[in-house]
């Protein structure tokens, strides 16, 4: 009896010494983070006056995925803009808008916005937090205004917590659902690609024919696709045949005649996720593109210099420049599920 009174005591002082579990709310673990790349340029949009938070990042998520920016609530920026495909809109030359509506021009990709000085094919829109009132307010895209959404999310029973998580109380305006969205966006950085990690040194190398297509590249492709974004932002005329679309490009903002038909430069990074190519989606093929450049172009006042005698290679080069693209496509991030729509 004793020795049974004894193991109580024990157990029960053993007990007693245990610490008391936490009651206190946890913060949400922090997955989101921008860091520049090794080896790559100060990016224009660094966060200054919109600190890059957990919960920041993920309201813009939540918005970014939410149909109800469109006035049909049946559109959304991921609508077009697919996780999968490098946050482009693969196999679709135009992409479809309220109404099942078509634009003009074709879905870009977004990743590595930060660096972006301006956006658009055209260039219409020169900062991060501005960009997304353009598709808002496109009537052949989302055709929604700001009052009707602030109305949506108000009545909506997250929201209201969400922004309050975010911004410190729950008042849903314009400048904290840019804000938020810009967060999402802009922390979409692809820079975990065979060709990033080959730079960097950190353990695969390029193959024979990878090597001579990256010469290729150097040789034919890096004045306007600069590395490491493999874009120079600059808007060029690259000799694309006129359509009855008749798209002014960049002389659209400028109004200026030397400014007629030049788009901006988009990235190499991911093709293997974003096609069809150019500002209208005309090319189904990385292959009909470099058949553009050897015979396609066309001649005008406006067409860059460095395109009057087009690009001629021959099938070998052809061959390692394609194998050289390859090594541009970010497994990593397209996979990455921070970026994914939380179901």
């Amino acid at each position: 009896m004793k020795k049974f009174l004894m193991i109580v005591v024990m157990s029960a002082l053993a007990f007693g010494c245990k610490v008391d579990p936490s009651f206190e709310p946890k913060e949400p673990v922090q997955t989101v983070y921008f860091n520049i790349p090794e080896g790559w340029p100060t990016p224009f949009y660094q966060f200054e006056n919109n600190t890059l938070t957990q919960s920041g990042f993920e309201l813009g998520r939540r918005l970014f995925y939410d149909t109800r920016l469109s006035r049909d609530n049946t559109v959304s920026c991921g609508s077009c803009h697919h996780a999968s495909d490098a946050f482009a809109h693969s196999g679709n030359a135009l992409s479809p808008g309220v109404d099942g509506l078509l634009g003009t021009r074709n879905s870009p990709p977004i990743f590595n916005m930060n660096w972006h000085t301006s956006f658009f094919w055209d260039g219409g829109v020169n900062h991060l937090e501005s960009q997304p009132i353009a598709p808002i307010q496109n009537p052949v895209e989302m055709d929604e205004n700001l009052r009707n959404i602030f109305t949506k999310l108000e009545q909506d029973e997250d929201y209201p917590k969400m922004f309050a998580d975010a911004w410190g109380d729950s008042k849903i305006n314009s400048q904290r659902l840019f804000k938020s969205l810009a967060q999402f966006m802009g922390a979409m950085v692809s820079s975990t690609s065979k060709y990033d990690k080959v730079m960097r040194g950190e353990g695969p190398t390029f193959t024979a024919a990878e090597q001579r297509g990256y010469n290729v590249y150097k040789s034919n492709c890096a004045s306007c696709h600069t590395e490491p974004l493999f874009t120079d932002f600059s808007y060029r005329n690259n000799g694309i045949a006129v359509t009855a679309v008749n798209d002014s490009g960049r002389a659209h903002i400028t109004r200026k005649p030397e400014d007629l038909y030049k788009f901006k430069i988009p990235t190499l990074r991911n093709l293997g996720y974003t096609e069809p190519f150019m500002h209208d989606g005309r090319f189904n093929t990385l292959d009909q593109v470099l058949d553009h450049y050897e015979s396609g172009i066309v001649q005008s006042p406006t067409l860059d210099a460095l395109l009057t005698n087009g690009i001629t290679l021959n099938a070998e080069e052809r061959n390692d420049l394609l194998q050289f693209l390859n090594t541009l496509n970010d497994v990593d991030f397209v996979n990455d599920e921070r970026f994914h729509e939380v179901k």
